[in-house]
């Protein structure tokens, strides 16, 4: 069985591990902030182990994050954010309940980025709790062996999943994740609270969920062997529309690694997601349409894996790798 090593250091102002994550609203954007901690806690390495027995949990002695700091895409969107009126996290999720909603995803650069918000600055809310509007989040993705979810994203089937936890780095709260496509090509997601010691494991919990998800859905049983694959880490800032119909979602700093390899953004442009109730779309995908912005197809744990296995299969997201990420490098 492989050997995953998951290189991640929190942030300095992380909190350190929870027994468990407690019951959440629904759909958080990020949960709310507590006082930081001196220095960070240990980073996770998930060390595959014989046939049979789950993925073993150990903390190794964390290294300096490589994510790069103050690029054009961090200050636009730091820039953006301070624009807008702010939003408290429940009114946010009074205000736009989204779980099941029509995603389009952009590659913005830095400067076409600050003007689209500062076109809609007057219909736009922005996420702030105790003054941060920036936040941290680890994403630790599940796959077989053969990668079988990767692959059937590539094919570009109708009954294609991912499952990951979501850890907010900001306060150490962990969500275990099922992303599904609907049958209008709307994306779907189940979420469960997740003890966030364990963000790299499937726990009992995380497996029956994923197991009744998938039954629910599609009628399909769970995948076989499903084990940590990669970890993805970025920094995200969200917007709301006033009447809740739309939400933006800006990504920076985005950073994919596994036991061998790494790979990050150039830091040029801002991941956008562009989330709708409906198939018109927002205001922003008007604006982001009138100035040449394309909507890509990308999902950051497909890009993730194509970037980190270059043997593999990627064709929908080559152009997107070469464009936006730096080379594959050896993990330090």
């Amino acid at each position: 069985m492989s050997v995953v090593d998951l290189h991640t250091r929190r942030l300095a102002h992380s909190a350190p591990a929870a027994p468990a994550a407690p019951a959440a609203p629904a759909a958080p954007a990020a949960p709310a902030a507590r006082p930081a901690p001196a220095g960070s806690p240990p980073a996770l390495r998930v060390v595959g182990t014989p046939a049979g027995r789950p993925p073993a949990l150990r903390a190794v002695k964390p290294r300096p994050a490589l994510r790069l700091v103050g690029t054009p895409a961090e200050r636009a969107v730091a820039a953006a954010a301070a624009m807008v009126e702010p939003i408290g996290l429940k009114q946010l999720n009074e205000l736009a309940e989204l779980q099941t909603r029509v995603d389009r995803k952009y590659f913005v650069p830095a400067a076409v980025f600050r003007r689209m918000i500062a076109e809609l600055a007057g219909e736009l809310r922005v996420l702030d709790i105790d003054g941060r509007r920036t936040f941290g989040y680890e994403s630790v993705y599940f796959d077989t062996p053969e990668l079988t979810t990767y692959k059937a994203h590539v094919q570009r089937r109708r009954q294609r999943f991912k499952a990951r936890t979501r850890t907010y780095t900001d306060t150490g709260l962990c969500m275990f994740e099922v992303k599904l496509t609907g049958a209008r090509g709307e994306t779907v997601k189940q979420r469960v609270p997740h003890p966030e010691q364990h963000r790299a494991e499937l726990t009992d919990g995380a497996l029956a969920h994923l197991r009744s998800t998938l039954g629910q859905a599609y009628q399909q049983d769970l995948p076989a062997g499903m084990q940590p694959t990669l970890v993805t880490t970025y920094r995200r800032t969200t917007f709301v529309s006033r009447t809740g119909e739309a939400r933006l979602t800006c990504d920076s700093g985005l950073r994919a690694l596994d036991l061998d390899n790494e790979v990050h953004d150039t830091g040029t442009h801002v991941l956008v997601e562009s989330k709708s109730g409906g198939q018109g779309g927002s205001a922003a995908d008007r604006i982001l349409r009138e100035l040449g912005i394309r909507p890509v197809s990308v999902s950051k744990y497909c890009v993730a894996v194509a970037a980190l296995h270059p043997e593999l299969p990627s064709n929908p997201w080559h152009q997107t790798l070469r464009r936006y990420f730096t080379p594959l490098q050896a993990a330090a």
